[in-house]
């Protein structure tokens, strides 16, 4: 499939520079070889699990060698593929040891379905979820409550670094609020008075894998964003676990707004699991739970949303900041 190439280059003076090819109608694409299925029978013999080896997801990244220099096999393609970053960016090689580059699928979001009733992309886990927060957080621009929008890094790889959910990040910014406004405040009480949203999405029931989810309990596209009062594996390992008085205040909030929602858990108990960085409020004696737009496909290059879950999430956003 066509991929795209996205990131920063920071060079040693300190320059940033942002790197985007792929995305616009003329440029070249980039892409991952597949071996023929011709010559796939030892392939196709594999678990699932030992089908895609890391180390063989090479990016095709040109073919063009350099008329001149070293003869060594695959240099000259190499020194053609670094001079047109050089002409582009004005970098060179040793500038990619500062870089963060990411491979993703190209081109744009789409309507999906003869309705146009759904949105198909990659990475709606969980810019979606970004999308409707940010949406709802500039819709009051004089709010009556103090309203937070925090966008963390790394969720899929544990929150880890300063960037994660697990930093001291928020810890450290509102010490310096409380300093500037109530300097006699405990931040232990402004966190224990808090109300959080752990905004991320939820796995929607796929027709085609019907006996993964427990349908009395799961979500569906099209019904609104969707409570999840405890995610985690095994049942609740590694999840934060929401208070009932804290669901019962939300669905009074919601069903006054006449904003739908849905309750779900995360499929089966025993087929499988995950988390979100809930938890990691919820350490702070805050009431916090899991609510966002219900998705299929999820992890996929390409995943799916309905268009009336996202509108219902942004206004259910909208009402819980407003609160």
């Amino acid at each position: 499939m066509p991929l795209a190439m996205h990131g920063v280059v920071v060079r040693k003076n300190g320059d940033v520079v942002r790197v985007e090819v792929g995305e616009k109608s003329g440029d070249p694409v980039l892409t991952v070889t597949d071996l023929l299925p011709h010559l796939a029978y030892k392939e196709i013999e594999k678990k699932l699990a030992d089908a895609f080896d890391a180390e063989k997801l090479n990016v095709v990244l040109g073919s063009i060698p350099m008329l001149e220099g070293d003869n060594e096999k695959g240099v000259r393609v190499k020194r053609g593929v670094l001079t047109l970053l050089n002409e582009w960016y004005g970098i060179d090689e040793a500038d990619l040891i500062s870089a963060e580059l990411q491979i993703v699928p190209a081109g744009p979001a789409r309507y999906v379905g003869l309705d146009r009733s759904m949105i198909g992309g990659y990475g709606q886990d969980d810019r979606s979820s970004c999308f409707c927060a940010l949406e709802a957080l500039l819709a009051e621009p004089e709010p009556e409550y103090t309203q937070i929008v925090l966008l963390w890094d790394k969720e899929e790889i544990g929150s880890d670094g300063a960037t994660g959910a697990k930093s001291l990040f928020f810890e450290y910014t509102l010490e310096d609020l409380v300093e500037a406004w109530e300097p006699d405040a405990k931040l232990s009480r402004v966190m224990m008075n808090g109300s959080a949203l752990s905004a991320d999405v939820a796995a929607a029931v796929d027709p085609d894998f019907k006996d993964v989810y427990e349908e009395r309990n799961a979500a569906f596209i099209g019904y609104g964003p969707c409570f999840n009062k405890f995610t985690g594996h095994r049942g609740k390992v590694g999840a934060n676990d929401a208070h009932p008085e804290f669901i019962g205040w939300l669905r009074s909030l919601f069903d006054e707004a006449g904003i739908p929602w849905q309750m779900a858990e995360l499929g089966k108990v025993d087929a499988g699991g995950g988390g979100t960085v809930a938890k990691f409020l919820a350490i702070y004696g805050m009431d916090i739970i899991d609510v966002g737009m219900p998705v299929l496909s999820m992890h996929s290059p390409f995943e799916l949303s309905s268009k009336a879950d996202l509108y219902a999430t942004t206004l259910a956003f909208r009402e819980f900041l407003k609160s």
